[in-house]
């Protein structure tokens, strides 16, 4: 059995909101909410992946912080996947949406109501509680 893919993702912090991305309608999961970041590609740390992916679909250079939860999920008919949360603090360029439908800033409270990807709603359920 092949082990799970990696899959990280940011949360990203400014003046008590978090940013976060809905997938554009042609993805998979189409006009689903999520935090951006990507696939932990061969050879790469996940800090490092989630640096390259938030430079990617941001245009930032990210300082990748703490890990803040990790926990498998598998979509049905998808191979399983271990999602890696990190806090990211400080970047250093300005956020510019290279590949949403749209981005946005939002209070951690707020976060339920969005239409969120199915293996993040526990994760958002927990922040929006002020966990994390």
């Amino acid at each position: 059995m092949n082990p799970p893919l990696e899959v990280v993702a940011a949360v990203i912090e400014r003046d008590g909101k978090v940013l976060i991305c809905r997938r554009r309608a042609d993805q998979w999961h189409p006009l689903k909410w999520e935090f951006p970041g990507g696939k932990v590609e061969p050879g790469e740390d996940p800090p490092g992946a989630l640096a390259r992916e938030l430079h990617e679909e941001l245009g930032i250079r990210a300082v990748v912080g703490e890990e803040i939860a990790q926990f498998p999920y598998q979509y049905p008919g998808r191979p399983a996947i271990r999602l890696r949360f990190f806090r990211v603090r400080e970047y250093a360029g300005e956020i510019v949406n290279r590949q949403f439908a749209e981005i946005l800033w939002e209070e951690r409270e707020k976060l339920p109501a969005y239409d969120f990807l199915e293996g993040d709603l526990g994760f958002v359920r927990g922040l929006a509680r002020g966990a994390g």
